[in-house]
């Protein structure tokens, strides 16, 4: 169960409230340094989340926790992450709808994949899901990265046009599980 893929999942469940802590706004908000802290936490925690899969598959590691925790860590990270941005007031208006969005179908998702084991079908994570979680990890690290570097405003740009571009393969991919779900349901 210790394996090096898991302990790799595991280090990003366990420093998401370091994350968090980072990104508490406080009296004035992070500072352009706590950004710059939280970006290089996010962004380490971004690449575990490549190599932990990346690893389990090359070791022919890949175990039922692995399975059952990698995704979500990568729900955990990316609520707290988004929770976190629309308290400090970094995602408001359209880009907070985008990330509604985003938490909506993560919670539909989760709930229709419970679902769907109960009956016994499982329902494998397609490219398009991946290109959506890459979408979103690249999003949220822009915005925060955006806000370490405030003289650079196209960073943060390039995060929330990439946050709508992951809000809609967001609906795309969640539209494609429910389909799948609603076949199963009587």
């Amino acid at each position: 169960m210790l394996t090096l893929p898991n302990i790799l999942t595991l280090s990003r469940i366990f420093a998401v409230p370091i994350l968090v802590f980072l990104l508490w706004p406080g009296v004035r908000g992070p500072s352009p340094l706590e950004y710059g802290l939280a970006w290089g936490l996010y962004s380490l925690m971004a690449v575990t989340d490549y190599f932990d899969g990346y690893l389990a598959r090359a070791q022919g590691t890949v175990s039922k926790l692995g399975i059952f925790l990698d995704p979500i860590a990568d729900k955990i990270m990316i609520a707290a992450v988004i929770l976190m941005l629309v308290l400090t007031r970094d995602l408001t208006g359209y880009a907070a709808i985008a990330a509604l969005i985003i938490l909506l179908r993560e919670i539909t998702v989760s709930g229709l994949r419970e679902f769907l084991a109960g009956v016994r079908v499982s329902v494998p994570v397609t490219k398009l899901a991946k290109w959506k979680t890459t979408f979103q990890l690249v999003s949220l690290g822009a915005i925060i990265l955006g806000n370490a570097l405030p003289q650079w405003q196209w960073i943060e740009q390039v995060g929330f046009f990439s946050l709508w571009a992951a809000a809609v393969l967001t609906l795309v991919t969640g539209w494609d599980y429910l389909r799948i779900g609603i076949r199963h349901m009587d």
